[in-house]
């Protein structure tokens, strides 16, 4: 049984971003604000440090059953630290593989960058994917290679034909608590965030402001 997943409001973590502080130290500040779930994610770090890293977030979270902890990209480490999911791009390992190795008790969210990419996981066997991430709705320096923005009209296309299809969808690139309540307007299910959190002087804060960008539009 796959664990409870909200995406209202997705934390992705960089470890670069949190610096001096450690990341499990942000995490914790940033669910007290009202962050629903978390991606820990770190593409310079060897397989050694990012287990080390996922397993300080669970533990940072221990008391929090109902926020999920996703590893980005890496199936070894999500297994190895028992992670409740894994999310993959586009250049990482082909979704249903991914999914054979990791059961059907965990999370699996793909990143979509155009209606091809969601074509290609709405023809997957029902079940392989629970999220898509529609990305970048804007461009973002903390992911350059993913290009231009989808823009709002991609982005809302984009989240109903992932409903239709009974996916989930969670909007991510260059959203902070300005952007917050467009992106959700789309019909997404939730906004992931990086550097609006990750960044910020007060992490519990700036989750508490996001949250609250969300709250007039009913974010799904």
């Amino acid at each position: 049984m796959r664990p409870p997943f909200d995406p209202t409001l997705y934390l992705v973590t960089d470890t670069a971003l949190c610096l001096p502080r450690p990341v499990a130290d942000v995490v914790r500040a940033a669910v007290a604000g009202g962050v629903t779930a978390v991606q820990v994610r770190d593409k310079l770090a060897p397989r050694r440090e990012l287990l080390a890293l996922t397993r300080s977030v669970q533990a940072a979270l221990a008391d929090r059953p109902d926020v999920p902890v996703v590893v980005n990209d890496a199936v070894d480490v999500a297994l190895l630290a028992g992670a409740d999911g894994v999310h993959v791009g586009q250049e990482d390992l082909p979704a249903d593989e991914v999914r054979a190795l990791i059961g059907p008790d965990r999370l699996l969210g793909v990143s979509v960058e155009s209606a091809a990419d969601l074509a290609e996981a709405l023809a997957l066997p029902p079940g392989t994917v629970d999220v898509v991430g529609l990305s970048p709705v804007w461009a973002t320096p903390t992911k350059p290679e993913a290009g231009p923005g989808l823009g709002l009209d991609a982005t809302r296309e984009l989240a109903a034909a992932a409903h239709a299809g009974g996916l989930r969808a969670v909007a991510i690139g260059g959203i902070d608590a300005t952007r917050a309540a467009a992106a959700a307007a789309t019909g997404v299910d939730g906004i992931c965030v990086v550097s609006a959190v990750c960044a910020a002087p007060d992490p519990r804060a700036a989750a508490a402001r996001l949250r609250a960008a969300l709250s007039p539009v009913g974010a799904r």
